[in-house]
């Protein structure tokens, strides 16, 4: 089986961090992936998306044109890569920053106040640690425990406050994606 994600918003929302853990963990599962990031050159606060392939068989190239996952962090990713989910995907979106919804009859949409939950866990930092887990819990795309153990070998020593933060977001995501 084949997943084509496409993972994209404001710079500094961590979409490409979205993609990058994803990969990251799939790889690890013993998938085969691609990881192909896009940005403008302003970075933080202008547009940023990732595009991930997670195959059971060698990926032949990273590009996705029709993703299976769109996960939107703002309002101009839906209006970008919205439509070209392919029928019967799903779109994961932050309502906090999309105020328009795709309202399309041929894919599954979670709308979760992706900025409101991330502060009330302790920091907007694990907005996208939020996304990663609607992802595993809507999905079972990757599993928690891999996950678990890329973040905190990535940040139990620089910054384990935040390992822990993360960790909740993810939890809580998973949460949001098996409703």
């Amino acid at each position: 089986m084949k997943t084509e994600i496409i993972c994209s918003g404001f710079g500094g929302q961590g979409a490409l961090t979205v993609g990058k853990f994803i990969t990251k963990a799939a790889m690890r599962e013993g998938k085969n992936v691609s990881w192909l990031p896009s940005y403008g050159p302003e970075m933080r606060g202008g547009t940023a998306n990732v595009s991930v392939v997670v195959s059971e068989k060698p990926v032949a190239s990273p590009l996705v044109s029709f993703p299976n996952i769109l996960v939107a962090l703002n309002q101009p990713s839906i209006d970008k890569f919205g439509p070209l989910i392919t029928e019967g995907g799903l779109m994961i979106a932050n309502t906090d920053l999309c105020p328009n919804k795709l309202n399309r009859d041929n894919v599954d949409e979670i709308y979760a106040p992706m900025n409101q939950i991330a502060n009330e866990i302790g920091s907007d930092r694990v907005l996208n640690m939020i996304a990663i887990g609607i992802v595993i819990g809507k999905t079972g795309l990757i599993k928690y425990e891999t996950i678990e153990k890329d973040l905190t070998a990535f940040l139990e020593k620089k910054n384990p406050k935040l390992l822990e933060l993360n960790l909740l977001a993810i939890k809580r995501g998973i949460e949001i994606g098996k409703e």
